[in-house]
């Protein structure tokens, strides 16, 4: 929740309280009579955010939002799970920054293949990265590679209705048994998709493909399993509640697992959250002693981590089960938090798929500096850094890009302003200027597609997509159809 402070004078600083942090909002000075160009790549909530306050702050800005997407929102769109549709009403207020009349948006322009890094730098005063982690972390175990074996992003793509992955078939008839690699909330997310009832499912906007193959889905149990204990699970007392909640399930915890040491103790006395969903998991161990036949498991496995995935006998390359071996944690002096380290004792679990949620990744463009191992743009204060100390002017980062794929969508929000601030303050030192020639911007943008016959779809043309979806959606009783195929949504953006 934001609480905004009015300045008491002209240019005086905005006083704003979120989450606990106070933060002070600028007006930009009027610093030329040239307008202020800004590009930012990508569409979701931390490149609308970073939109919103630039165009706020500076009342020269002109804003260009590009993405590879006909569709824009990002993660709200193909990330947020379909039965949280309170989350997703966030997409009004991106909305009506993408009406503004100083703002574009430039949805399937690829960075890379449409326009280069190089080319946005010349054409706008700044350009701000905002693309977030479109691949996924490696486990970097034997059989990773195992038909049936799936990442959290792309189960998550194909039931959202992501044109990428549109055609993905997970194995959901001929598999009992599901086993979710992590305890995050997109774990938890992908768990209450495969045992929530479809009844309840088919009044959300989950892709209409994912739905007749979950109406069809032979899975009636599902192993979440963490590399370490309750008191380190990573998912939020919301998420936990809902799927603990799910009609009809039996929930299955061992009550040795939630015994805490006295670091646990620590650990959860320094944080409500963890100290929330240990409750929860601790009464949820002692609900329900065993299932009645029929009814659909959820089984919490704690201190695991996989040793190598098991293919089946028939020699299809199809994953059978998941080899763990037995994890305990010790203290780390250098983070103060406990890792999991392994036991050398081991236990297999048959399963028919495995859905692995232990991080998203981002990855780099041509000529943008980049972290391997964080898998973010060295950065400070979302000012690019071509090495440790030489900053890269007039480029910026936000979102995963900027900090990795932690938060939730409002923090998007404090990143965004953060960025803004550091625009801002570069403007007022000099170190970005618009009092030469002015750049291109849109106009130049606009020339260079059309040079390279690159059909670009405007956000009118999200808007005939959304018109249509929304229409076809309350003929079935859902907030909308998605339209889930590349060539299909671009033949509605260009009607």
């Amino acid at each position: 929740m934001l609480q905004f402070f009015p300045a008491c004078q002209a240019g005086a600083k905005k006083m704003v309280i979120f989450r606990g942090r106070t933060l002070f909002l600028r007006k930009f000075s009027s610093l030329s009579s040239h307008p202020l160009r800004v590009c930012i790549v990508g569409s979701g909530p931390a490149g609308y955010y970073t939109a919103e306050r630039l165009l706020k702050a500076h009342q020269k800005a002109e804003v260009d939002i590009i993405d590879r997407l006909p569709t824009p929102f990002g993660l709200v769109r193909s990330g947020v799970a379909p039965d949280h549709q309170e989350t997703k009403v966030v997409i009004n207020q991106f909305s009506r920054v993408g009406l503004n009349e100083r703002c574009s948006f430039f949805g399937n322009v690829n960075v890379g293949s449409s326009v280069s890094l190089s080319e946005l730098r010349e054409m706008y005063n700044v350009v701000v990265l905002a693309y977030g982690a479109e691949s996924d972390r490696d486990l970097g175990v034997p059989g990773e590679g195992l038909a049936g074996i799936h990442s959290a992003r792309e189960f998550v793509w194909w039931y959202n209705g992501h044109p990428d992955f549109s055609q993905l078939r997970p194995n959901l008839k001929s598999a009992e048994t599901a086993v979710v690699l992590g305890q995050g909330n997109v774990a938890l997310d992908v768990a209450r998709i495969l045992l929530r009832p479809t009844a309840e499912l088919a009044r959300t906007d989950i892709a209409n493909h994912a739905l007749a193959s979950l109406q069809e889905s032979s899975i009636r149990k599902v192993y979440l399993v963490g590399r370490r204990g309750p008191a380190q699970a990573a998912c939020t007392a919301k998420e936990l509640r809902e799927l603990l909640g799910i009609k009809d399930l039996y929930v299955n915890i061992q009550e040795g697992d939630l015994i805490k040491s006295p670091a646990d103790e620590e650990e959860l006395k320094n944080s409500r959250i963890q100290r929330r969903v240990h409750e929860l998991l601790s009464k949820a161990a002692i609900s329900q002693p065993h299932p009645v036949p029929g009814q659909r498991e959820l089984h919490f496995l704690f201190f695991r981590r996989p040793d190598e995935f098991l293919s089946s006998d028939a020699g299809n390359d199809q994953v059978a089960g998941v080899n763990f071996e037995k994890t305990v944690l010790k203290e780390n002096g250098e983070s103060g938090k406990q890792s999991a380290v392994g036991t050398g004792q081991f236990e297999e679990v048959e399963c028919g798929m495995v859905l692995k949620s232990i991080g998203y990744k981002s990855v780099p463009v041509d000529g943008l500096p980049f972290d391997q191992r964080k898998g973010i743009v060295p950065n400070f204060r979302g000012r690019v850094l071509s090495n440790a100390s030489v900053l890269d002017k007039g480029l910026y980062v936000v979102g995963w890009l900027k900090r990795g794929p932690t938060g939730i969508i409002g923090t998007n929000l404090y990143c965004a302003i953060e960025t803004v601030e550091s625009i801002h303050e570069d403007l007022e030192q000099g170190v970005l200027t618009t009092s030469t020639t002015p750049k291109p911007g849109r106009e130049g943008l606009l020339q260079l597609l059309d040079s390279k016959n690159v059909k670009f779809v405007p956000f009118s043309g999200w808007e005939k997509i959304d018109m249509k979806e929304k229409h076809e959606g309350s003929q079935k009783g859902k907030p909308r159809e998605k339209i889930t195929t590349w060539n299909e949504l671009l033949e509605v953006a260009h009607a």
